[in-house]
């Protein structure tokens, strides 16, 4: 075969008098793993052949070909007989060049009036689209597994923190339910991320439109795009939705590894709060003894992963003068390893939060340590008319004298704490339990146990 004829064998190379070389081949083929997207491409494909038949800009028997076609196609690709081929650089030219192996003349006419400039913006939008709905319902699943677990220590006191240091009670069920309004709010960003994903580029074809009469919002509504990209230039360049997919996805990871930091360090014999079943869990090549929390940690290190797609996303994004550039071949790699990082990450915690096993006398051994009920005290004499910040001093006074005899300030004798307010009564014992201490925070967001149950019940309904 001669340079010429060897060229012409590219859908694009009639231009050329020289085939591209092997390196740059391997160099800028993107099919090995945009090839991901093939049933996209073949939903988007059939969608635009069926509008150019209905504009009788091709024939119908040409649709009923490409129809038959691209259903062999998807076979071939559903029992993995379809073979990629480099020299046909990507998904779209792969599907093409089978079509038109199949199909003859029909499956070259099935390119008339679009690029794959639109082509691939229309098949990543597709794909980003089907995949959020996934992780729509993987973080649906995963409040379910959090709320199960917040339900049933819904009474189960546990030190709250701030700095690091023991600050108030709460319940381990108030606690989880922390994790669930971020993932509540994690489920907005990405249902708000789909409504921009969701317009049609097709019809853009390679920067300016198309001369022939087609109906792009035929398209929109046969693939369930809720509208059309309005500029032509715009939608074949633009990137922002997978750059914001990516941010709303970095946030989940964010989340999923401040709660993979917290199981971790409960897990620790210093904490010693919480047991993971064995099988979330791994041992030591030369410790017998060592349990280690390897999925949390692995999830606390993939969260960078991530991120770092989202700094590479932006970075690609910010130098890019209109229209498409070949620069944009680089979205698809960290936008799939972002979408498999984050399910992945979803699908392992499902599994593993609901064999979290809670070792309450741990917890409640830990909130005797820290004088946890100080603030307790502090409001028990404000109600009883001390100014605040008078009340602040005299329990701050309390505080280091049980410190300095090594115990709780509900240890300290009536008569002792007394000497610190004469407005202290023997009630204040009361007060000064863990139980009261929960049970006085009865407020929408208050951690008492009822009010945990009641928040539970809400998200349940609204889920």
């Amino acid at each position: 075969m001669s340079e010429s004829a060897a060229a012409a064998t590219s859908t694009w190379s009639g231009r050329f008098n020289e085939p591209v070389s092997e390196l740059v081949k391997r160099f800028t083929a993107s099919v090995f793993f945009d090839k991901r997207m093939a049933m996209q491409d073949i939903r988007g494909s059939l969608a635009h052949a069926t509008m150019l038949a209905r504009q009788h800009i091709i024939a119908a028997a040409d649709l009923a070909a490409i129809e038959r076609g691209m259903n062999q196609i998807r076979g071939e690709i559903e029992r993995g007989e379809f073979n990629w081929h480099l020299d046909d650089e990507d998904v779209h030219l792969n599907i093409e060049k089978r079509l038109t192996v199949l199909v003859g003349d029909a499956g070259k006419r099935l390119h008339t009036g679009r690029s794959r400039n639109d082509q691939v913006a229309t098949d990543i939008r597709l794909w980003l689209r089907d995949t959020i709905d996934v992780i729509d319902g993987l973080l649906a699943n995963f409040i379910h597994a959090l709320l199960d677990v917040a339900e049933t220590h819904a009474a189960t006191p546990l030190p709250g923190f701030t700095h690091m240091q023991v600050a108030q009670p709460v319940t381990f069920g108030h606690h989880l339910l922390a994790y669930v309004e971020m993932m509540r709010r994690d489920r907005e960003r990405m249902s708000d991320v789909r409504r921009r994903v969701n317009r049609l580029p097709l019809g853009a074809a390679a920067l300016a439109g198309t001369t022939f009469p087609i109906d792009r919002e035929f398209v929109a509504r046969e693939l369930g795009f809720d509208a059309v990209c309005e500029n032509s230039l715009d939608a074949v360049s633009d990137r922002d939705f997978a750059i914001e997919f990516t941010a709303a996805a970095a946030l989940v990871m964010v989340h999923l590894s401040r709660l993979s930091e917290e199981l971790i360090l409960w897990m620790s014999p210093r904490f010693g709060f919480i047991d993971l079943a064995d099988r979330f869990t791994t041992g030591s090549s030369i410790m017998p003894q060592k349990k280690n929390p390897d999925v949390p940690e692995l999830a606390r290190g993939k969260s960078g992963r991530v991120f770092g797609h989202l700094m590479g996303l932006l970075t690609l994004m910010k130098g890019q003068p209109l229209a498409y550039n070949k620069d944009n071949q680089e979205d698809k790699e960290p936008l799939f390893d972002t979408a498999d990082t984050l399910t992945d990450t979803l699908r392992v915690f499902i599994e593993m939060v609901p064999g979290i096993r809670v070792k309450a006398a741990a917890m409640a051994a830990a909130l005797r340590q820290g004088f946890a009920t100080a603030t307790d005290l502090a409001d028990y004499l404000v109600k009883r008319g001390l100014p605040f910040r008078d009340a602040h001093e005299a329990v701050a006074r309390a505080v280091r004298a049980a410190e300095e005899k090594g115990c709780d300030l509900a240890d300290l004798p009536l008569a002792e704490l007394q000497a610190f307010s004469p407005l202290i009564d023997d009630d204040v014992f009361a007060v000064l339990t863990i139980e009261g201490s929960l049970d006085a925070r009865d407020h929408i967001g208050g951690t008492a146990p009822n009010q945990v149950r009641a928040a539970i019940a809400r998200v349940r309904s609204a889920l």
